[in-house]
C-alpha cells in the first residue's frame, strides 16, 4: 500500500505542528535534515518513532497541540518501566469516535443495540473508546467496567445486552459461567467485539460455540487513539482499518525496510489528522500483513491481517527462538484439550526448561496426551518441553489480559 498525494499532504501538516512544537519527532526530523515529503519514496526516508520515544518524553513531552486545546490524557496499559501519557485534543476524542461507530456498524451493530462493555475505564483506553463509539452510533450502552462477574452476568440478563465488548480472556471466563450456572437461554448476546490481546482460532471457537454469538477482532493501541482503528468484517478475519485516519505499512522488523503487500512484517502507524500526540511511523511491534486486493464485503477501506504476535514476544530458550504463536498452532491438532495454555520457563541445575500446561477432560489419559504433545512440539521447535495435562478450569483466567508466558528465569 503506497501512500497517497493526499496522505502526504496530511503528513506534512503534521510535520509543521511537531517542527512548531519542538517534540522529540521535530527534533529527530531536524537532525535527519527534513521538514517537507513530497513522494512515497521521500516518506520512507522519515525516521521510525519508538515506545522508548514516548517514554522519554514522559510526562507531557508529546503534547502537540496548545494545552488549551487538550481536553484528555491516556496512559499505556503496560505494568512495567516509565508510562507514556497521550494527549487529546477535542477533535482527537470526536475522530476516535467516529472511528470506532465505523468499526460497530462493520459489525452490523446498530442504535437497537444494547452494549455491555466490560474493559476497564480510566487512563485505560479501552471501555472509554468503546464507549465513545456506541454513544456516536446512537446505542444503549452498559458501562460495567471490568470485574464482578456476578454484576455483570445479572445485568446482562436484565438489560438484555446483544453486544459484549471485552478481552477475549473475560469473553472465554463469562461463557464458562453462563454454562455452569445454566443461564444460556437467560442470554440475549449476538455479537461480541473483543480486543487487547491476540487470541488462537481455537479460543474464537470456543467462545463462538459457547455462547452463539458472532464474534468481531477490533485492533487499535494507546499510542494510536486506542482500539478503534480496525476491525473485520462478518465472514472475514482480515481487518478493515481507516485509511482517512492512519496510514499503516508493513516493515522487515530487522532491517526496517518496507516488504510488499501480502507478506508477514511489523506494522507501522502514521496518524494523518491526530493533535494532541501525532505520532509518525511509529513501531507498534505487532506482526501481520497487507491484505491485497477488495474485499468481497465492498468496503473500500484497505485490510490488515489478524494480529500474529509480536516482535517482542519472542523467547530464547536452549538456545532456539520460540514464538508462543508456534505452541499454539501445534496445541490446535489436539482435540482433546481446551483453549486454554501456559507455558512456564525456569532454569534448573543449569539448565533452561520449558514446562506447557495444558487443559482436558478427565477421559482422556493425561499421561499419553502429555507424551504425544510433547513429540510434537519438540517436531516444531527442536527440543521436548515437559507437557503437563491438568483438568479444565485448573489454568488461571482473566478479567483482563491472561499471562500465557511466565518466565521464571529471572525472578
Amino acid at each position: 500500500m503506497q501512500i497517497s498525494q493526499k496522505q502526504l499532504d496530511l503528513v506534512n501538516d503534521r510535520i509543521r505542528a511537531l517542527v512548531e512544537a519542538g517534540s522529540f519527532y521535530g527534533k529527530k526530523l531536524a537532525e535527519a535534515g527534513i521538514t517537507h515529503v513530497d513522494s512515497p519514496e521521500d516518506f520512507t526516508k522519515l525516521p521510525f518513532s519508538e515506545k522508548k520515544d514516548l517514554r522519554d518524553a514522559y510526562p507531557l513531552g508529546l503534547m502537540t497541540a496548545p494545552e488549551e486545546e487538550i481536553v484528555r490524557i491516556h496512559s499505556s496499559s503496560g505494568t512495567t518501566g516509565t508510562p507514556v501519557i497521550i494527549p487529546y485534543t477535542a477533535k482527537d476524542v470526536d475522530d476516535w469516535a467516529i472511528m470506532f461507530k465505523r468499526c460497530y456498524e462493520t459489525a452490523g451493530i446498530t442504535n437497537m443495540d444494547r452494549i455491555q462493555i466490560t474493559p476497564g475505564y480510566g487512563l485505560w483506553t479501552a471501555g472509554i473508546g468503546f464507549q465513545n463509539g456506541a454513544e456516536k452510533l446512537g446505542a444503549m450502552v452498559i458501562p460495567m467496567g471490568p470485574g464482578n462477574t456476578d454484576k455483570q452476568l445479572q445485568m446482562m440478563q436484565d438489560m438484555k445486552s446483544t453486544v459484549l465488548c471485552s478481552t477475549s480472556s473475560y469473553a472465554l471466563l463469562l461463557a464458562e459461567e453462563i454454562e455452569k450456572r445454566g443461564i444460556k437461554d437467560k442470554i440475549h448476546l449476538k455479537k461480541g467485539v473483543i480486543g487487547s490481546e491476540r487470541w488462537s482460532d481455537k479460543m474464537r471457537e470456543r467462545i463462538h460455540n459457547e455462547l452463539g454469538i458472532e464474534l468481531f477482532d477490533i485492533y487499535g493501541l494507546t499510542e494510536i487513539y486506542g482500539p478503534g482503528i480496525g476491525i473485520n468484517c462478518p465472514g472475514e478475519t482480515a481487518m478493515h482499518y481507516w485509511d482517512d485516519f492512519i496510514y499503516i505499512e508493513i516493515i522487515d522488523p530487522k532491517t526496517g525496510e518496507p516488504v510488499p503487500d501480502g507478506e508477514m512484517g511489523e506494522i507501522v502507524i502514521t496518524t494523518l489528522v491526530k493533535e494532541g500526540a501525532p505520532l509518525i511511523r511509529y513501531r507498534t511491534h505487532d506482526l501481520s500483513r497487507i491484505v491485497p486486493g477488495k474485499c468481497k464485503c465492498g468496503r473500500c477501506y484497505p485490510r490488515i491481517d489478524v494480529i500474529m504476535g509480536r516482535t517482542d514476544d519472542m523467547m530464547k530458550i536452549k538456545g532456539v527462538n520460540v514464538f508462543p504463536s508456534q505452541i499454539e498452532e501445534v496445541l490446535a491438532n489436539f482435540d482433546e484439550i481446551s483453549s486454554e495454555y501456559q507455558i512456564r520457563i525456569s532454569h534448573l541445575d543449569g539448565k533452561d526448561t520449558m514446562r506447557i500446561y495444558v487443559e482436558s477432560t478427565g477421559d482422556v489419559d493425561f499421561a499419553t496426551l502429555s507424551k504425544k504433545i510433547a513429540e510434537k512440539v519438540k517436531s516444531r521447535i527442536g527440543f521436548t518441553p515437559i507437557v503437563k495435562v491438568v483438568e479444565i478450569g485448573v489454568l488461571p483466567r482473566s478479567m483482563k489480559k491472561t499471562a500465557r508466558v511466565i518466565d521464571e528465569r529471572y525472578d
